[in-house]
């Protein structure tokens, strides 16, 4: 039986390290699940999760060029159901639907601009009039 990635396999443990568990394939292959690949939740310690001897449905999800077998459990099956109410997280940069408030026009959005910036010029200039009063910088 040949397998390649994207295979779903049942193995045995055979060794438990702090950075995931070797695990025994058929046809006397191994390959190792990286602690990343044990669970959907947070693996602080392998051995929390998985014990020596135990036998495990793995993914192949990659084989690299000197014939190591890189193992997924969490990938051999479904992820859990997400709470009830919660979203699943956005993507760096995303920033998500625009607000109903947002300017849609040129001239709302040159309005705003112009209140934000008259803002921050008294804002500054006050604090220039106070920092003269107090013997400051000009």
């Amino acid at each position: 039986m040949e397998f390649g990635v994207g295979s779903v396999l049942e193995g045995k443990v055979t060794g438990i390290t702090k950075f995931g568990a070797f695990v025994s394939l058929p046809e006397g292959k191994s390959g190792l699940v990286h602690i990343s690949e044990i669970a959907y939740t947070y693996v602080n310690d392998v051995k929390d999760h998985l014990q020596e001897g135990q036998e495990v449905k793995v993914k192949v999800i990659g084989i690299d060029d000197s014939g190591r077998v890189n193992l997924s459990i969490k990938k051999a099956q479904d992820p859990p159901p997400r709470p009830e109410g919660s979203r699943p997280p956005r993507p760096v940069g995303f920033a998500g639907p625009k607000k109903a408030a947002e300017p849609v026009t040129f001239e709302d959005k040159l309005k705003q601009f112009m209140a934000s910036s008259d803002s921050k010029l008294s804002e500054l200039h006050m604090n220039e009039r106070k920092g003269s009063r107090r013997g400051g910088r000009k």
